[in-house]
């Protein structure tokens, strides 16, 4: 395949993104105190950094096209699985005796053992899974549908679709583990959704700004006629 000056750098900040979102998804819930049509605007701490994640997926697909995009999202996957895989170790090697007295097992298991529990791994790879591989597909199946017109179009209709996948499986698997209450289920699913899709819109002018940046370094703007859109295809 071709080699870019620039895409591992957005690799190992997309990745970066997205294994610290999820890092502070498990760390706390944020209430800013006010509601939307009686909806409390109270979520997972990391909804605040996440969606930058689509904000670099979209910027991969448009530049580089969906089979380098599907490398990325199979990348930062098996790095959630990673990361989770070490926290649950780390969580079962025993605790020294000066760190239990002012940390200790029940601080790291309510924070990082998050990470690693059934319901917020299962929760995050589904989520991830199926919202980027998503918006990657519709971005994509758009760019030549519209023969590379109208970017903020692509970018926010594919974000559209991509972040109501991740949102929903992500608060669906978390709740029926048990990581969220049912009494937040709604509360979750809206905020999430409304604050992701605020924050692609409103990154737009930036994603503009750096995808014509790229595409000029890179001397590249691929678009996805004979792709093979099967997630698993090498």
């Amino acid at each position: 395949m071709k080699s870019y000056r620039y895409f591992d750098i957005i690799l190992g900040v997309f990745i970066a993104v997205l294994l610290t979102s999820n890092v502070a998804s498990s760390a706390k819930i944020v209430d800013f105190g006010f509601g939307i049509f009686g909806i409390p605007m109270a979520f997972d701490a990391g909804t605040i950094l996440f969606p930058i994640g689509y904000v670099f997926g979209d910027i991969l697909t448009e530049v580089y096209g969906y089979q380098r995009s599907r490398r990325v999202i199979w990348t930062g996957f098996f790095s959630l699985a990673l990361a989770a895989f070490v926290f649950w170790v780390v969580g079962r090697l025993p605790g020294e005796v000066t760190w239990q007295g002012y940390a200790g097992d029940a601080a790291y298991q309510s924070i990082l053992g998050g990470m690693s529990s059934g319901g917020i791994l299962f929760a995050s790879l589904a989520g991830f899974w199926l919202g980027e591989f998503s918006n990657s597909f519709i971005l994509a199946k758009m760019k030549v549908w519209t023969n590379g017109r109208w970017l903020w179009m692509r970018t926010i209709g594919s974000t559209l679709v991509g972040e109501m996948m991740d949102t929903v499986i992500f608060v669906v698997v978390a709740t029926a583990f048990g990581v969220f209450p049912w009494s937040l289920f709604l509360t979750l699913t809206v905020t999430n959704y409304l604050f992701k899709v605020l924050v692609e819109v409103l990154m737009t002018p930036l994603t503009y700004i750096v995808v014509r940046a790229l595409k000029r370094a890179e001397n590249e703007d691929y678009y996805d006629r004979d792709t093979n859109f099967n997630p698993f295809a090498a």
